[in-house]
């Protein structure tokens, strides 16, 4: 006669599926954002690459070009009038590039997730929805000041900590919530001290940081 499984069988397999679902899947999403985050830094990489292909071709100095922030909230550049008035002449940053790279989505951070405001000009709003890639062409934030000040390559005083190109928000890579405009200082803080970005440095490498270290690299003299 064939045995059938009992009530208490059935319920000690699902409890023992749910402890093993409850184990895996956490162990799933991390590999998974990791996963995402390695796509971005290579995505920086290749970016990099197409920045010296286009210094190769003028007069070794960085791109000429703009990012959305400074596009669409070009009064961050209020302290420097001749800097601010050239900015709706300029293209962005990623469609001069375009000539020398393979595909646009170079461009996009596989963890975008859009933005409320500017991380590092709280709260200056900034909003993008579903992406900053599909509302902007990129997810990324250029050091404009190498446009502006026409700097060249080869004169870069501290090339390795120096940022050119970096995640638009630390929220993506983080695991945290999203900085809002409605946040008190106190919120926007201890959420920008577990920030992380992707970045890529004057000298062309990639590396994966904290908030405080992208602002030490901003201080970095040109």
């Amino acid at each position: 006669m064939r045995r059938a499984f009992t009530l208490i069988e059935v319920l000690v397999v699902l409890a023992i599926i749910a402890i093993v679902a409850a184990i895996l899947f956490p162990v799933f999403a991390r590999s998974k954002e990791a996963a995402k985050k390695t796509g971005c830094l290579s995505n920086l990489a290749q970016a990099g690459k197409a920045m010296l292909l286009y210094m190769t071709d003028n007069d070794d100095r960085f791109p000429y070009g703009v990012d959305p922030v400074d596009k669409n909230r070009p009064q961050i550049w209020s302290a420097y009038p001749g800097w601010q008035a050239q900015i709706p002449y300029m293209q962005y940053m990623h469609e001069v590039l375009q000539p020398y790279i393979k595909s646009r989505q170079v461009f996009m951070c596989p963890s975008d997730m859009g933005t409320e405001v500017v991380d590092n000009h709280w709260p200056l709003d900034l909003p993008s929805s579903p992406s900053l890639y599909e509302t902007y062409g990129t997810s990324y934030f250029y050091r404009t000041e190498l446009a502006f000040r026409q700097v060249s390559h080869s004169s870069m005083q501290w090339p390795s900590f120096t940022n050119v190109l970096f995640d638009a928000a630390g929220h993506w890579h983080s695991g945290e919530r999203r900085l809002m405009s409605t946040n008190t200082y106190q919120e926007a803080w201890n959420l920008l001290r577990r920030f992380r970005y992707n970045v890529l440095y004057c000298d062309m490498h990639v590396k994966f940081v904290t908030y405080d270290a992208l602002q030490r690299y901003w201080r970095a003299p040109l």
